[in-house]
């Protein structure tokens, strides 16, 4: 993860389109198992989906159950919870010319850590900072 990027905490119900497409392409058998665990500043135990693109890091708020009921209620994704070939195929295409890299850590990266998600990003009052 580079560091100087902005980190922002969002719900995924608030992403954009674009943002979520991208991460059914870095998560194609679901969310569940990718989640990782943090304390907020306030204390609290809480979960979310990593996934960073070229000029941010998300930690994308959601527990278990939520993650399992946006895969079972998103048409993109079959009856196993595996992303359909023809949603794909059609995201990797729309997406071939565009560079960004996805996280691949685990939950011990930040298990420890305490994030703020309390703070807003100038240019965007839905995100939290970082």
């Amino acid at each position: 993860m580079n560091l100087n990027k902005p980190r922002v905490i969002k719900d995924y119900e608030k992403l954009d389109p674009e943002i979520q497409e991208r991460i059914k392409l870095e998560y194609p058998s679901g969310y569940s198992d990718s989640l990782i665990y943090f304390n907020n500043k306030d204390g609290k135990r809480v979960s979310a989906l990593p996934f960073e693109t070229d000029d941010k890091y998300y930690l994308v708020r959601m527990t278990v159950y939520e993650a399992e009921k946006i895969i079972e209620d998103d048409d993109d994704y079959d009856s196993t919870g595996s992303l359909k070939r023809s949603a794909k195929e059609e995201y990797e295409t729309k997406y071939s010319d565009d560079e960004f890299l996805a996280v691949d850590g685990e939950a011990d990266d930040v298990a420890d850590d305490s994030y703020d998600d309390d703070k807003e990003e100038d240019d965007d009052d839905d995100d939290d900072d970082i």
